[in-house]
């Protein structure tokens, strides 16, 4: 049995720190509702704004180019105001950026007002995604127990929610509008209240409002960047790297996979993917206890088998029933090395350096789950779509490989 190094005693009151868990746990839900609200009610700002399905991919890319420059703002964000307000001021981004996707989809049908809403609303998704995590690692550090796995959980229930909540909105004749901006808000309320009960930690770049002096902010950034220079905290970016692209491609290319490479119908596509999301969510939900118990790298290295076996079955099978175990596999698999690999980029004396890590290995992550899936979609065109998920084989064994990188520091 292997204790985990951040099983430290815990320097605040178990009130407190169980308040600031579920902030963070709040937060990863706001995140996942926002996405699924705008992901929901695409088809109707599709059809307002009549685009042609090259014009809907065109819209879509740059919310993910907004996603990116929101990955690499973060750590600048972080060392200007401190990732307990930058939680704060990217989410509220999100509520606005999804004001102007509403407003520009149904109201005045501007084709310009909805790419620059997906602009803000990748910007301030992309950015948050690194502040939270951030905050989560330091969360569970002090916890003394793996919550991170659950904390992605919460993303997973909060796209549940927005796509029921979506649904809901649709089956009424709501509005985009007026259902999206009512999202908007209950985010930028939710945020504000949530971050309070996260604490001011000078080491995230929070002010204490105290007299001690602080780092000027470029010291702050400079000290961020430096992280990158470390070779194991690459190879845990590379465990990282090669799940998130194997999570990402399966969320963007599984339906049509079941439908194109096996033949299926959509149907067949559709319940297939919902069978992917459970899998990866119930994984999320029940992995934290496995890894205090066994350890980072022996929960890693099987991940990384049940995944390649997963994938393997998922492609070459063509009975029902082995691609429902496959597609099972495949989430399972794919499910516990984003956060893993958090808690072991976290796993360093100094806290102000543990920060800049998880920045880090969060921008190789969500950089890979973005684009990953385009990547994908090129390869298939050229040489099929399960042939093209060739390569996900090749990454996750290699993720398996790296997996020593993530080994637990010494008590």
């Amino acid at each position: 049995m292997t204790t985990p190094s951040h099983a430290a005693q815990p320097t605040r009151a178990r009130r407190e720190l169980t308040a600031w868990r579920n902030a963070i746990f709040a937060i990863f839900f706001l995140s996942g509702l926002s996405l699924a609200s705008w992901v929901a009610r695409l088809p109707a700002i599709r059809d307002d704004l009549h685009l042609s399905t090259q014009g809907v991919g065109l819209i879509i890319l740059t919310g993910s180019i907004g996603s990116i420059l929101g990955l690499i703002a973060a750590p600048w964000l972080m060392a200007r105001i401190g990732a307990r307000h930058g939680m704060s001021a990217v989410l509220v981004t999100v509520a606005v950026g999804l004001v102007f996707v509403g407003v520009g989809g149904s109201v005045i049908s501007s084709v310009p007002l909805v790419v620059a809403g997906l602009v803000l609303f990748g910007f301030g998704n992309g950015a948050v995604d690194v502040m939270m995590n951030v905050e989560g690692a330091e969360a569970e550090r002090e916890l003394g127990k793996t919550v991170m796995p659950l904390m992605h959980a919460f993303f997973s229930f909060g796209t549940v929610a927005g796509a029921g909540l979506a649904a809901a909105a649709s089956a009424i004749a709501l509005p985009v509008w007026a259902h999206l901006s009512v999202i908007s808000l209950v985010l930028a309320i939710a945020v504000v209240v949530a971050v309070r009960f996260v604490p001011v930690r000078e080491e995230l770049g929070d002010d204490p409002h105290d007299d001690a002096p602080r780092d000027p902010w470029t010291v702050r950034i400079k000290r961020s960047l430096s992280v990158w220079a470390d070779a194991r905290l690459l190879l845990i970016g590379v465990v990282m790297l090669g799940m998130s692209f194997a999570e990402g491609s399966a969320n963007d290319w599984l339906a049509l996979a079941v439908v194109d490479g096996h033949g299926y119908d959509e149907t067949t596509g559709a319940a297939m993917f919902t069978v992917f999301t459970i899998a990866i969510t119930g994984a999320r939900v029940l992995g934290g206890r496995f890894i205090d118990r066994f350890g980072r790298v022996a929960m890693l290295r099987s991940m990384s088998i049940i995944g390649v076996a997963g994938l393997a079955l998922f492609i070459f099978a063509s009975e029902p029933w082995l691609l429902i175990v496959g597609t099972v596999l495949w989430g399972i698999g794919c499910s516990l090395a984003f956060p893993v690999g958090m808690s072991a980029a976290a796993d360093v004396p100094d806290r102000a350096d543990a920060a800049a890590r998880v920045s880090a290995v969060a921008m190789i992550g969500y950089c890979a789950f973005l684009v990953g899936p385009p990547l994908i979609g090129f390869l298939g065109e050229h040489f099929g779509i399960l042939n093209a998920m060739l390569v996900l084989l090749g990454l996750m064994a290699l993720a398996g490989l790296a997996a020593p990188a993530a080994r637990e520091r010494s008590r």
